[in-house]
Parts: C-alpha cells; sequence; structure tokens
C-alpha cells in the first residue's frame, strides 16, 4: 500500500509551477503572492501526506523506499511556489520527513544547500528561502558538537552569501537565527560570521544596515574576548561609518550598541584599539550632525568613553583636531593650485 499512496501523492502533487514575476520588475515587498488556484484540492492531499509522514503506522524501514531522494528533490522543487500556505505545508512536511528518516538527511541538507547557491549566484529570484531557513534553523539547533566540518563550510559558503542579495530582508529574521545557532555552539566561529558580515555589508541600503547591525549586536553578545579583538579593527571601522551615517536610522542603530553592557565591557577591555578607530566619527557626529536623537546618543558615547578613560580620549581628540587642521591647510593649498591654474589657462587664452 505505500507505493500505491506515494504514486497517489506524487500525481496529485508534483506539477511544473507556474512562471514568476519578471524577475527584473518584481518587488515581493510591494506585490501580492499568486495564489494556487487548485488549492482546496491541494491543501486536502498536503494534509494526507503530512497524516501518513507523522502517523505511527508508517515504518521509516519500509517507507525509505518510497518517499526516496527523487520523492524528497521533487518536494523541495515545490517551495519556489508563490502560495504561502502551500510553502507552510511542505516547510511542515520536509521538517518531519527529515526526523523520521535519518537517511535522508544528508541528502536534504545537500539540496537545500544547492538551491540555496543556485539564488545566490544565479537566479536571486525564490520564493521559499525564508521557509527553508526555518527548517534549518531546527536541524542546527540539534547538530551534535562539536561541530562537523562539512556544518562549518555549509555556514561559510551558503548561510552568509545569504546576507548579498537585494531582497535579504524578506528572510533575514530566519537567517540571523541559522548564523547566531552557529555561534552559540560554538563562539570560536564569531570571528568568521562578523568577517562574512563585513564582506556583504550594503553599500547604499539603509534598511539591510539596520537589519546587519541587529544580527551583529545579536553575535557580539555570543563572542569571546579572545574571538572580538580578532576583528574589531575591521568591524569598528564599519561601525564607525554606520556611526557617521546621513540616514538617522542607521546612526541610531549603530550608537544602540553602547546600550548593551556586554558589548561595552569588551569595548572597554579594548579601548585603547577602538576609540581610536571610532572617535572621528563620534566628533564628526557631535560637532554637525544634523538629527537631533543622534546627536543626543553620540555625546552619551562620547561621555561614555570619557569616563572610560579621560587622558586617551584627550589623546584622541588631539590626534583628531590635528589631522582636521592639516585637512583644512591641504584643502587650502589644493585651493591655490586650483586658481593658479585657472589663472595660467586665462592669461594663455587670451595671448591667443
Amino acid at each position: 500500500v505505500f507505493e500505491d499512496i506515494v504514486q497517489m501523492l506524487s500525481a496529485n502533487l508534483f506539477r511544473a509551477l507556474p512562471p514568476s514575476h519578471d524577475s527584473d520588475n518584481f518587488d515581493p515587498e510591494e506585490e501580492e503572492p499568486t495564489l494556487e488556484p487548485a488549492w482546496p484540492h491541494l491543501q486536502i492531499v498536503y494534509e494526507f501526506l503530512l497524516r501518513y509522514v507523522v502517523s505511527n503506522e508508517t515504518d521509516a524501514k519500509i517507507a525509505k523506499k518510497y518517499v526516496d531522494s527523487n520523492f524528497v528533490l521533487r518536494l523541495l522543487e515545490l517551495f519556489d511556489s508563490e502560495d504561502p500556505r502551500e510553502r507552510d505545508y511542505l516547510k511542515t512536511i520536509l521538517h518531519r520527513i527529515y526526523g523520521k528518516f535519518m537517511v535522508h538527511r544528508p541528502f536534504i541538507r545537500k539540496a537545500i544547500n544547492n538551491i540555496f547557491y543556485r539564488f545566490i549566484y544565479e537566479t536571486e529570484r525564490h520564493n521559499g528561502v525564508a521557509e527553508l531557513l526555518e527548517i534549518l534553523g531546527s536541524i542546527i539547533n540539534g547538530f551534535a558538537l562539536p561541530l562537523k566540518e562539512e556544518h562549518k563550510v555549509f555556514l561559510g559558503r551558503a548561510l552568509l552569501p545569504l546576507h548579498k542579495p537585494k531582497y535579504a530582508s524578506n528572510y533575514h529574521q530566519q537567517l540571523s537565527y541559522c548564523v547566531t545557532q552557529f555561534v552559540e555552539k560554538d563562539p570560536k566561529l564569531a570571528d568568521m560570521v562578523v568577517r562574512g558580515l563585513l564582506k556583504y555589508w550594503p553599500l547604499i541600503n539603509s534598511q539591510k544596515e539596520v537589519l546587519l547591525l541587529g544580527e551583529l549586536e545579536e553575535i557580539l553578545e555570543l563572542t569571546q574576548a579572545a574571538e572580538f579583538a580578532k576583528s574589531m579593527v575591521p568591524m569598528f571601522r564599519q561601525i564607525a561609518k554606520c556611526v557617521n551615517s546621513s540616514h538617522f536610522q542607521v546612526g541610531e542603530r549603530a550608537l544602540f550598541l553602547w546600550n548593551n553592557d556586554y558589548i561595552v565591557s569588551l569595548v572597554a577591555q579594548n579601548r585603547h584599539v577602538i576609540l581610536p578607530v571610532v572617535f572621528g566619527a563620534l566628533e564628526r557626529n557631535a560637532r554637525t550632525h544634523w538629527n537631533a536623537a543622534v546627536h543626543g546618543m553620540t555625546c552619551n558615547v562620547r561621555k561614555l568613553f570619557m569616563e572610560m578613560d579621560q587622558g586617551l580620549f584627550d589623546e584622541c581628540l588631539r590626534q583628531f583636531d590635528e589631522e582636521e587642521r592639516r585637512s583644512a591647510l591641504a584643502a587650502e593649498q589644493r585651493e591655490k593650485v586650483w586658481k593658479r591654474l585657472e589663472a595660467m589657462a586665462a592669461a594663455n587664452a587670451q595671448r591667443r
């Protein structure tokens, strides 16, 4: 009877999905998804499949002959359906299959990997990334320690590059959970994760910057002092750029990091390295930032550093003022050179 059941499920579920929206013009945040017209029929079949998988009557040793890798692969193809109701059923069913059929676990992880690779490096269009990440969140949670090398490779080659696509905000919550699970299980991965975030940091997408700053805070809460020291210079260079951002939400979110007591304790231990990196951004904000809230928060962070180490703060202030003076002098020299060149050009034109 197992063979007949799987044949019935395959005949009713597996189909070619309708063409997706034009990927160049489609904005998943603005446009409504296309709902499956045959959903009332499909829902019954999905409910049957779910009950079949979770049933105590279904013996995994016998059923694995029919619920094979090809069946799983075709289920995974359906995750690209635009109908969120279908993806929700698929998420639950695939998770149950992963739990029940241990023989399929490596294959399922590899197949999800391949979907992510195609999404990141080829299409940047897939409707089911959030649901697949939700399944992975539970899978990663169950990984045994120490972590296998293949799991670390998956983190570096699939999860971290998922921060790159334009619409990463659609699945960022699930992605952030997966990444922080890795760091929670193995704090030594913090350096790799922070550098991965910095590699894919957006240049002109303020919404993504705010999301990544939130994720960075979660990772830093799980980071030990030794790992923090490895990546603190490039990390605080990026944070300094965010502090100076003209977009007030980015500036606010970056300055919120200093509201976290654990992060402040890490900064205090490494203040001789970090303060010189961020001082210029803080000082420029305090003098010229247009937003009152960002200006107020900047002054609070400056005060925090001042109380932390007055001597270091004064030295950084002296160096900053010296650099500003040199920059102003260099700008003045450039202006004089340009004026001299303009005068020479005008004189040559008159001679002609």
